[in-house]
């Protein structure tokens, strides 16, 4: 897992086997996700609606920090959704993350959080319906 802010990014963090909500809150929120979070003012999270992210744990862990509302109906709102390939099997996907991850230009994620208002107000029109992103 990783995470993306407009000027910075994190490490990436791999898990192997199912996430829970418990490892979800003790290997990622904690140590990373709030950490950057306190020192960015106005930064707002927005995370799918994973049951690890939606669990009551995880929510509880996150009432400090000020979270965007994610719609089941628009799966790719996300930037960093746009930042992988389609890789073939589990050891190509981790060689492929930490390659594509290490590369991500300031460029890329930049034009990907300059789109975020587009984006949303695409969803915002479209109610029910999908958007062209």
């Amino acid at each position: 897992m990783g995470y993306i802010a407009y000027n910075i990014r994190s490490p990436l963090v791999l898990i192997r086997g199912a996430m829970t909500a418990q490892l979800y809150v003790h290997d990622i929120l904690k140590p990373h996700v709030l950490p950057l979070m306190l020192r960015l003012p106005g930064v707002i999270l927005l995370q799918d609606n994973a049951r690890p992210h939606t669990a009551r744990v995880s929510q509880d862990c996150l009432r400090t920090v000020t979270t965007l509302s994610w719609s089941v109906r628009f799966p790719d709102l996300s930037p960093i959704k746009h930042i992988w390939d389609h890789p073939t099997s589990l050891n190509e996907l981790e060689a492929r993350l930490e390659q594509i991850w290490n590369k991500i230009s300031q460029d890329i994620k930049q034009n990907l959080y300059g789109s975020m208002p587009g984006r949303i107000e695409s969803c915002i029109c479209a109610r029910e319906d999908s958007t062209r992103f």
